[in-house]
């Protein structure tokens, strides 16, 4: 590793996730929680591990991660898109890896906005002939 630690930011839709990798133990902390007290279903948890099981680098690094905004979901790949970025500035050799699987491409999905005049973005009221 040529550097103590390397930070990164990822974002989906509304959340906002910072990342410190530093080499270790394997050690996650998510906003001081452990991984699997802040995201608790086995689907997020795999979601954000998967940068770390594509590069073969699980356990090789101690990770602390700051969310904020959004719903789970969106902090769930986040974090996954901070992972990625951070382990390819520590390792550009991980870049065809990562982008193979596309990890490092940030999801631009965002939800479209509500409409004057209209109940929600694409949402009518009913219709009435009579």
């Amino acid at each position: 590793m040529t550097q103590p630690g390397v930070m990164s930011v990822g974002r989906r839709k509304e959340a906002i996730a910072r990342v410190k990798l530093v080499e270790g133990s394997g050690q996650f902390q998510v906003n001081g929680r452990s991984l699997e007290r802040y995201f608790p279903t086995p689907t997020l948890t795999l979601t954000v591990l998967k940068p770390f099981k594509s590069c073969e680098c699980e356990g090789k690094f101690d990770t602390t991660v700051t969310v904020v905004g959004g719903g789970v979901v969106g902090q769930a790949g986040a974090v996954r898109l901070a992972i990625a970025r951070a382990l390819v500035a520590n390792d550009p050799n991980l870049r065809k890896t990562l982008r193979r699987e596309g990890l490092l491409t940030r999801d631009p999905r965002m939800v479209e906005r509500k409409k004057y005049g209209r109940p929600g973005a694409r949402k009518r009221f009913q219709f009435s002939k009579r």
